[in-house]
Order: structure tokens, then C-alpha cells, then sequence
């Protein structure tokens, strides 16, 4: 189908522009050394697995999209060290419904009250359409590191199901990311409560696909989340780090 072709090409020329691996690895190396583990949630087409892996890390990653899932594999699947899975994270293991935008599926989504919200508020998603509904698998986080070992560092990008994914974790790990967009915000703060409840984590942001933490000093919880209701300066979309000081130290600031 030609508008799948099209979407996923335009996923490869944003993801696997020149010089953004250089940007990732400087990013991430703060968090992950040779020979941890990465858990790599939503990986999509795997840009920022090949940079976990380029840092020495071992790297389990999910996409539950099978297209997109056949492409992650032509072109992160014979690299050492990386596990695929075709499947998703959640709050339960079993099976759920994946909304998928054939002309967008980066923002193919799990939850359906976010595909709403975001429609009716954030202008970059008015044209957005969700075509096809594909049940995949679900795993839980606690499962994976159960089979897997303890991680340095979980990446997760699922288009609002955040929280979900976090709701399978029953222990705090020492970092992690996920995302927040305009228009669902409380998604992004649901996060930070869950976080909250495993461990005294410090947070900061990035803007958009930036490389630079918008905040000079780590924060709070409660900063962070305060600074999710005030509509997180207005940003379209970007992602929260969190880390724990005992595990990564202050040179991470």
C-alpha cells in the first residue's frame, strides 16, 4: 500500500537522518555504559537502539507493529547484543488492541482516550488518522527484566500508554524516559505519580527529537509534575528523563 510506504518512509528520513546517531550516543552515554541492558519500549525503526547498542549495551526492544517490526528487524536484527520482540508493554500480559496510522506510525497508539485528546488539542495531530485496529501481544516490564536482567536504562515512546507500561513495573529502575505530548498531558504526569511510588527520582526534559535538557538543575516530582500542569511551556511534544542519584550520580545533571 502505497501510504504505508509512505509513512514509513517518512519515519527512515526523520530517524536515520546524517549525524542524529552521533546525537544519540552523546545523549545516551550518560546513562548507559558496555555491557548494560536497555530496554527499548515503542522501538520503532530502531534508531535508538543501534545507539544503545553502539554504546556496548545489551538491548531488548519492542514494536508491536508488524510492518514496522519487519523493517526494525532488516535493520537493527543482526546486530550483537539486540533482542527483538514483537510485542508490546502493558500494565497485564496477554493481548491488546493497537490502533495503527498507516500514514503516521509513529503515532500508532494503545490507548484511545489519548487518540482523542490529541486530536481535539493538539494541532499537529488534526489530520491525523488511526485506519487499522491488529491485536498484539502484551508483556509486562517486570516480566521482561525477569528474563532479562535488571536494566541501566527503559526507553519508552508508546503514544500515551505510558503509564500502562509503568503500572507493569513493581521496582524502581535507575533511568528512564518516556514521553509527553500536547493536549494529553495528564498522561505524562500519571508517569510521574507512578515514578513516585517506586523511588526518589529526579526529573528533566527534552523538547521535542532535541538532544539538550531544557532545566539547568534536575528537579522534584513535584516540580516536574507542576510543571506538566502549568502545559509544559507549550511544547508540542518531548520526552521526561528520570533518575535515580544513587545509581547515576550528579555528573548526569
Amino acid at each position: 500500500m502505497l501510504r504505508r510506504q509512505l509513512g514509513l518512509l517518512r519515519s527512515l528520513l526523520v530517524y536515520w537522518r546524517p549525524g542524529r546517531q552521533r546525537g544519540l550516543r552523546r545523549l545516551y552515554g550518560r546513562f548507559v555504559g558496555r555491557g548494560d541492558l536497555v530496554l527499548d519500549v515503542g522501538a520503532h525503526l530502531g534508531d535508538r537502539t543501534l545507539a544503545f547498542a553502539a554504546l556496548g549495551a545489551r538491548v531488548v526492544a519492542l514494536e508491536p507493529q508488524p510492518h514496522v517490526y519487519g523493517w526494525l528487524q532488516r535493520i537493527v536484527g543482526r546486530r550483537s547484543g539486540v533482542t527483538l520482540l514483537c510485542a508490546a508493554a502493558g500494565a497485564e500480559s496477554g493481548t491488546a488492541e493497537l490502533a495503527v496510522s498507516i500514514s503516521n506510525p509513529t503515532v500508532s497508539s494503545m490507548s484511545g482516550g489519548w487518540r482523542k485528546a490529541v486530536v481535539a488539542a493538539n494541532p499537529g495531530f488534526q489530520r491525523v488518522a488511526w485506519q487499522e485496529t491488529v491485536t498484539v501481544p502484551v508483556v509486562t516490564l517486570d516480566e521482561l527484566i525477569r528474563e532479562h536482567g535488571e536494566p541501566a536504562f527503559c526507553k519508552i515512546d508508546v503514544e500515551g500508554f505510558e503509564a500502562l507500561v509503568l503500572a507493569g513495573l513493581s521496582h524502581p529502575v535507575p533511568a528512564l524516559s518516556f514521553e509527553f505530548v500536547a493536549g494529553c498531558l495528564d498522561a505524562a504526569r500519571e508517569c510521574v505519580g507512578r515514578l513516585g511510588g517506586l523511588g526518589p527520582y529526579r526529573y528533566n526534559v527534552i523538547a521535542g527529537e532535541g538532544r539538550a535538557f531544557l532545566f539547568n538543575d534536575w528537579c522534584d516530582a513535584d516540580a516536574m509534575d507542576a510543571w506538566l500542569a502549568a502545559g509544559a511551556e507549550g511544547l508540542s511534544s518531548g520526552d521526561v528523563y528520570a533518575w535515580q542519584p544513587r545509581s547515576c550520580g550528579e555528573e548526569n545533571g
